[in-house]
């Protein structure tokens, strides 16, 4: 079993009644509600808790970290980032969702300014998987097509990604590179582009097997975290 925490700000829910309509227990609670099934555990966290939900107990026990922010990224405490920072570093994954690419941990961990193009005019996103063999993309065929998107578009300012799997193509004529995966230290890092909140993107079928998929590819595995600073000689010097 994959132990799985999603964490979500949990602001518009509170304040727009157009999204509270959509996600009226929150986005955490909907993402968790696709993933609880026989291959994780999953809990939720949101920002108002203390630490944010996110106590050396709770990332102690969550192989896999999933993040959605969007208008409070700032308020997040620099402490509990760090915290983070070193999780994913040892070993825990991190998935990072829709406008979760401007968090101060996928900053920190990309080291740029991960600033892009955006648009809302609720067009059209046909997501292309342009790497068919990368588990990420299992069983989501050539592309998903969804009828209401937030544009995000080029330039994406992240470092060249490890593995590129998805092209998100807009009626507007944007593109963007929608799912890319990273490694830091000894944890991986898939961020996955949609999922605006005044859309119903996280009830379709296939952005849900695209991230339990990445969750599963995510996943903290046994490796060793090396040991750094002074070291003693391992032969007779």
């Amino acid at each position: 079993m994959i132990k799985v925490t999603v964490w979500n700000e949990y602001r518009h829910e509170k304040h727009s009644e157009e999204v509270r309509k959509i996600y009226p227990d929150g986005i955490h609670n909907q993402i968790a509600s696709f993933l609880n099934t026989e291959d994780f555990t999953v809990k939720t966290a949101t920002l108002d808790e203390k630490d944010h939900g996110l106590t050396e107990d709770v990332l102690e026990e969550t192989d896999v970290l999933i993040w959605w922010g969007h208008i409070a990224h700032h308020e997040v405490s620099d402490e509990v980032i760090e915290r983070v920072h070193q999780r994913v570093l040892k070993g825990m994954g991190l998935v990072v969702l829709h406008s979760g690419h401007f968090s101060k941990i996928f900053k920190k961990l990309m080291g740029t300014g991960c600033d892009l193009k955006w648009r809302e005019a609720e067009e059209n996103e046909r997501l292309w998987v342009v790497n068919p063999s990368h588990p990420i993309a299992e069983g989501i065929g050539e592309y998903i097509e969804l009828e209401k998107e937030e544009m995000y578009g080029e330039h994406f300012d992240i470092p060249v990604p490890d593995e590129l799997i998805f092209i998100g193509w807009f009626k507007g004529g944007e593109v963007f590179r929608s799912g890319c995966t990273f490694k830091r230290g000894n944890g991986k890092i898939f961020y996955f582009q949609p999922g605006h909140e005044s859309y119903p993107t996280f009830y379709n079928e296939k952005i849900q097997r695209v991230i339990k998929n990445s969750v599963k590819w995510c996943a903290k595995t046994s490796n060793t975290y090396p040991t750094y600073g002074n070291h003693k000689p391992l032969e007779n010097l």
